[in-house]
């Protein structure tokens, strides 16, 4: 199937795991892509394998997501570069893992510019960028734990969810000319070759490690080979194994593609069915 993406422009806000992933379904569409980071080595070796294996052109700019300044600086750079933004790929990382009484009020308050303030000023930052397109879009990467907890992940659990409501509320406030969905993802491993990062992610490694300890009882390491022994990892999932990357990325491909121009306000989960609500 042909997405139609090619010499569109769009900015992923990150530059590893499951952002690289849906940067390079991106970049091999035909897309140009701006990719963002705060680590300067990981944000060159993820430039230099999308620069690799796509058609599509590739900008890697640092930047820190709980700046509105430089997310300002990181969407007028896109472009000037590229002469237009299409399509705006999410993804903030994860807070740390805690209880609710092991969180002080700074850890919310930080979680909360992460994970909710950072898409905030990236839409605002991008609106009037995205309204000049024909196909535009957004598509924010959250994690499954916003339809069913995770114990010890109080502030993914609580914070998450407002990015729902507001994808929800972009897509009524700014139809017809813009597109907004979420994607859910659920347990991926990211160390394959060609993906940067670490080996489990499904909204942040210290949330899947969360889950895993719960289910399992035991204490695990995220940087266990998970191509081993995953039985805690995946006993939920049907599909009886840890998703690849891509078949995220390629979701959030479509999701920007005018192949799904009747789909927005969605909530997609891509969990190899591990959510039961």
């Amino acid at each position: 199937m042909d997405l139609d993406l090619a010499d569109d422009t769009a900015m992923v806000t990150a530059a590893s795991d499951l952002g690289f992933a849906s940067a390079r379904s991106l970049v091999g569409e035909g897309a140009n892509v701006t990719i963002c980071g705060p680590d300067a080595d990981r944000l060159a070796e993820a430039r230099d394998e999308l620069d690799a294996t796509g058609a599509g052109d590739v900008l890697a700019l640092d930047a820190d997501l709980t700046d509105p300044d430089a997310i300002s600086r990181l969407v007028s750079r896109t472009a000037d570069e590229f002469g237009s933004l299409d399509h705006l790929v999410t993804d903030a990382g994860w807070p740390p893992r805690t209880s609710f009484l092991e969180t002080d009020e700074q850890d919310w308050y930080r979680a909360y510019d992460l994970l909710v303030m950072s898409v905030v000023w990236t839409v605002e930052a991008a609106h009037s960028h995205l309204l000049d397109g024909a196909n535009s879009s957004i598509t924010c990467l959250t994690a499954h734990t916003v339809r069913e907890v995770g114990d010890g992940l109080v502030l993914s659990n609580s914070v998450r969810r407002a990015v729902l409501g507001l994808v929800k509320t972009l897509a009524r406030e700014f139809a017809p000319e813009i597109r907004a969905n979420a994607v859910l993802p659920g347990r991926f491993e990211t160390s394959r070759e060609g993906v940067p990062g670490g080996a489990v992610s499904g909204g942040g490694d210290t949330e899947v490690e969360a889950e895993v300890d719960a289910d399992a009882g035991t204490d695990t390491d995220t940087d266990t080979d998970t191509e081993g022994d995953t039985t805690a990892l995946d006993r939920d999932v049907p599909m009886e194994r840890l998703g690849d990357p891509t078949e995220l990325g390629d979701v959030v491909a479509f999701l920007a593609s005018s192949r799904a121009s009747f789909v927005t306000g969605a909530a997609v989960p891509v969990d190899g069915g591990l959510l039961r609500s």
